[in-house]
């Protein structure tokens, strides 16, 4: 039987609000993954750290203070120092497009705003997951 897929799922920053974090663990463990929920305020160390020592196949960050221009390509850098280009990093927020555009154009995956179909993260999750696990 192959393993679930496992999710670190986190919020960086000084943002506040995890409604939306919790949500999404729900769902994601609804669907047959393993979510490790690291809660509020956590740095991109910690969370690439927790990525390894639990093997993860995915980071997800919910960011809702604006900081995703610098948080993601903090953790985007520390995970390629660790070798970890078998693990997806993706999440969402209040980003704007142009910013999704130019974080995908560095290596981070698909970015979802306010409002994403649930299903379709989900799938999106599963399908990369299927396509790039060692």
């Amino acid at each position: 039987m192959e393993r679930k897929i496992r999710i670190i799922l986190a919020k960086p920053g000084l943002d506040g609000h995890d409604r939306g974090a919790k949500v999404l663990a729900n769902s994601f463990r609804d669907a047959g993954m393993e979510v490790i929920y690291l809660g509020l305020r956590q740095t991109p160390a910690m969370i690439v750290s927790s990525a390894l020592q639990e093997d993860a196949d995915v980071i997800a960050l919910s960011i809702l203070s604006g900081a995703h221009m610098a948080i993601f390509p903090k953790v985007l850098k520390l995970m390629k120092e660790e070798g970890m280009d078998d693990v997806l990093l993706t999440g969402g927020g209040i980003i704007p497009e142009k910013d999704m555009e130019e974080l995908k154009q560095i290596g981070v995956g698909r970015l979802f705003g306010p409002g994403a179909s649930l299903k379709e993260i989900n799938t999106y999750l599963h399908n990369w997951v299927s396509e790039n696990r060692r």
